[in-house]
């Protein structure tokens, strides 16, 4: 099971209480496990907090606002990326607006992504 720091623990455990409309929907969905999936939400992971986390898929999945476009977010998610790519993580990415245009096929999108993960 993925882990992270003492204080990646306390801000995950702190995000849950706010998570943004779009997590939220998406975990409407996601909590239900599924195509039998577990999935967690805003679970710690190295010295990140992580919007949802698939165990079995080996799969993190961040729900992505307009900010991560702004300044140097993208240089930092590219660096979380490879950061969990290193350990055998995949980072699946969905912006925000997909969430709250169709939030039940952004989870039928997530759910095949993470079960084609556990095929290959």
């Amino acid at each position: 099971m993925l882990q992270g720091t003492r204080q990646a623990k306390a801000r995950a455990k702190h995000l849950r209480r706010k998570m943004s409309l779009p997590e939220v929907l998406l975990w409407q969905r996601l909590r239900l496990r599924p195509g039998g999936l577990k999935f967690r939400r805003q679970h710690d992971g190295l010295d990140y907090a992580l919007d949802f986390y698939c165990h079995e898929a080996r799969a993190i999945i961040e729900v992505d606002g307009i900010s991560h476009d702004m300044g140097d977010r993208p240089f930092l998610d590219e660096h979380r990326d490879k950061a969990f790519q290193s350990k055998g993580l995949r980072v699946i990415r969905i912006p925000a607006r997909d969430v709250l245009a169709d939030p039940d096929a952004a989870a039928e999108s997530i759910v095949l992504r993470c079960l084609h993960q556990e095929e290959q």
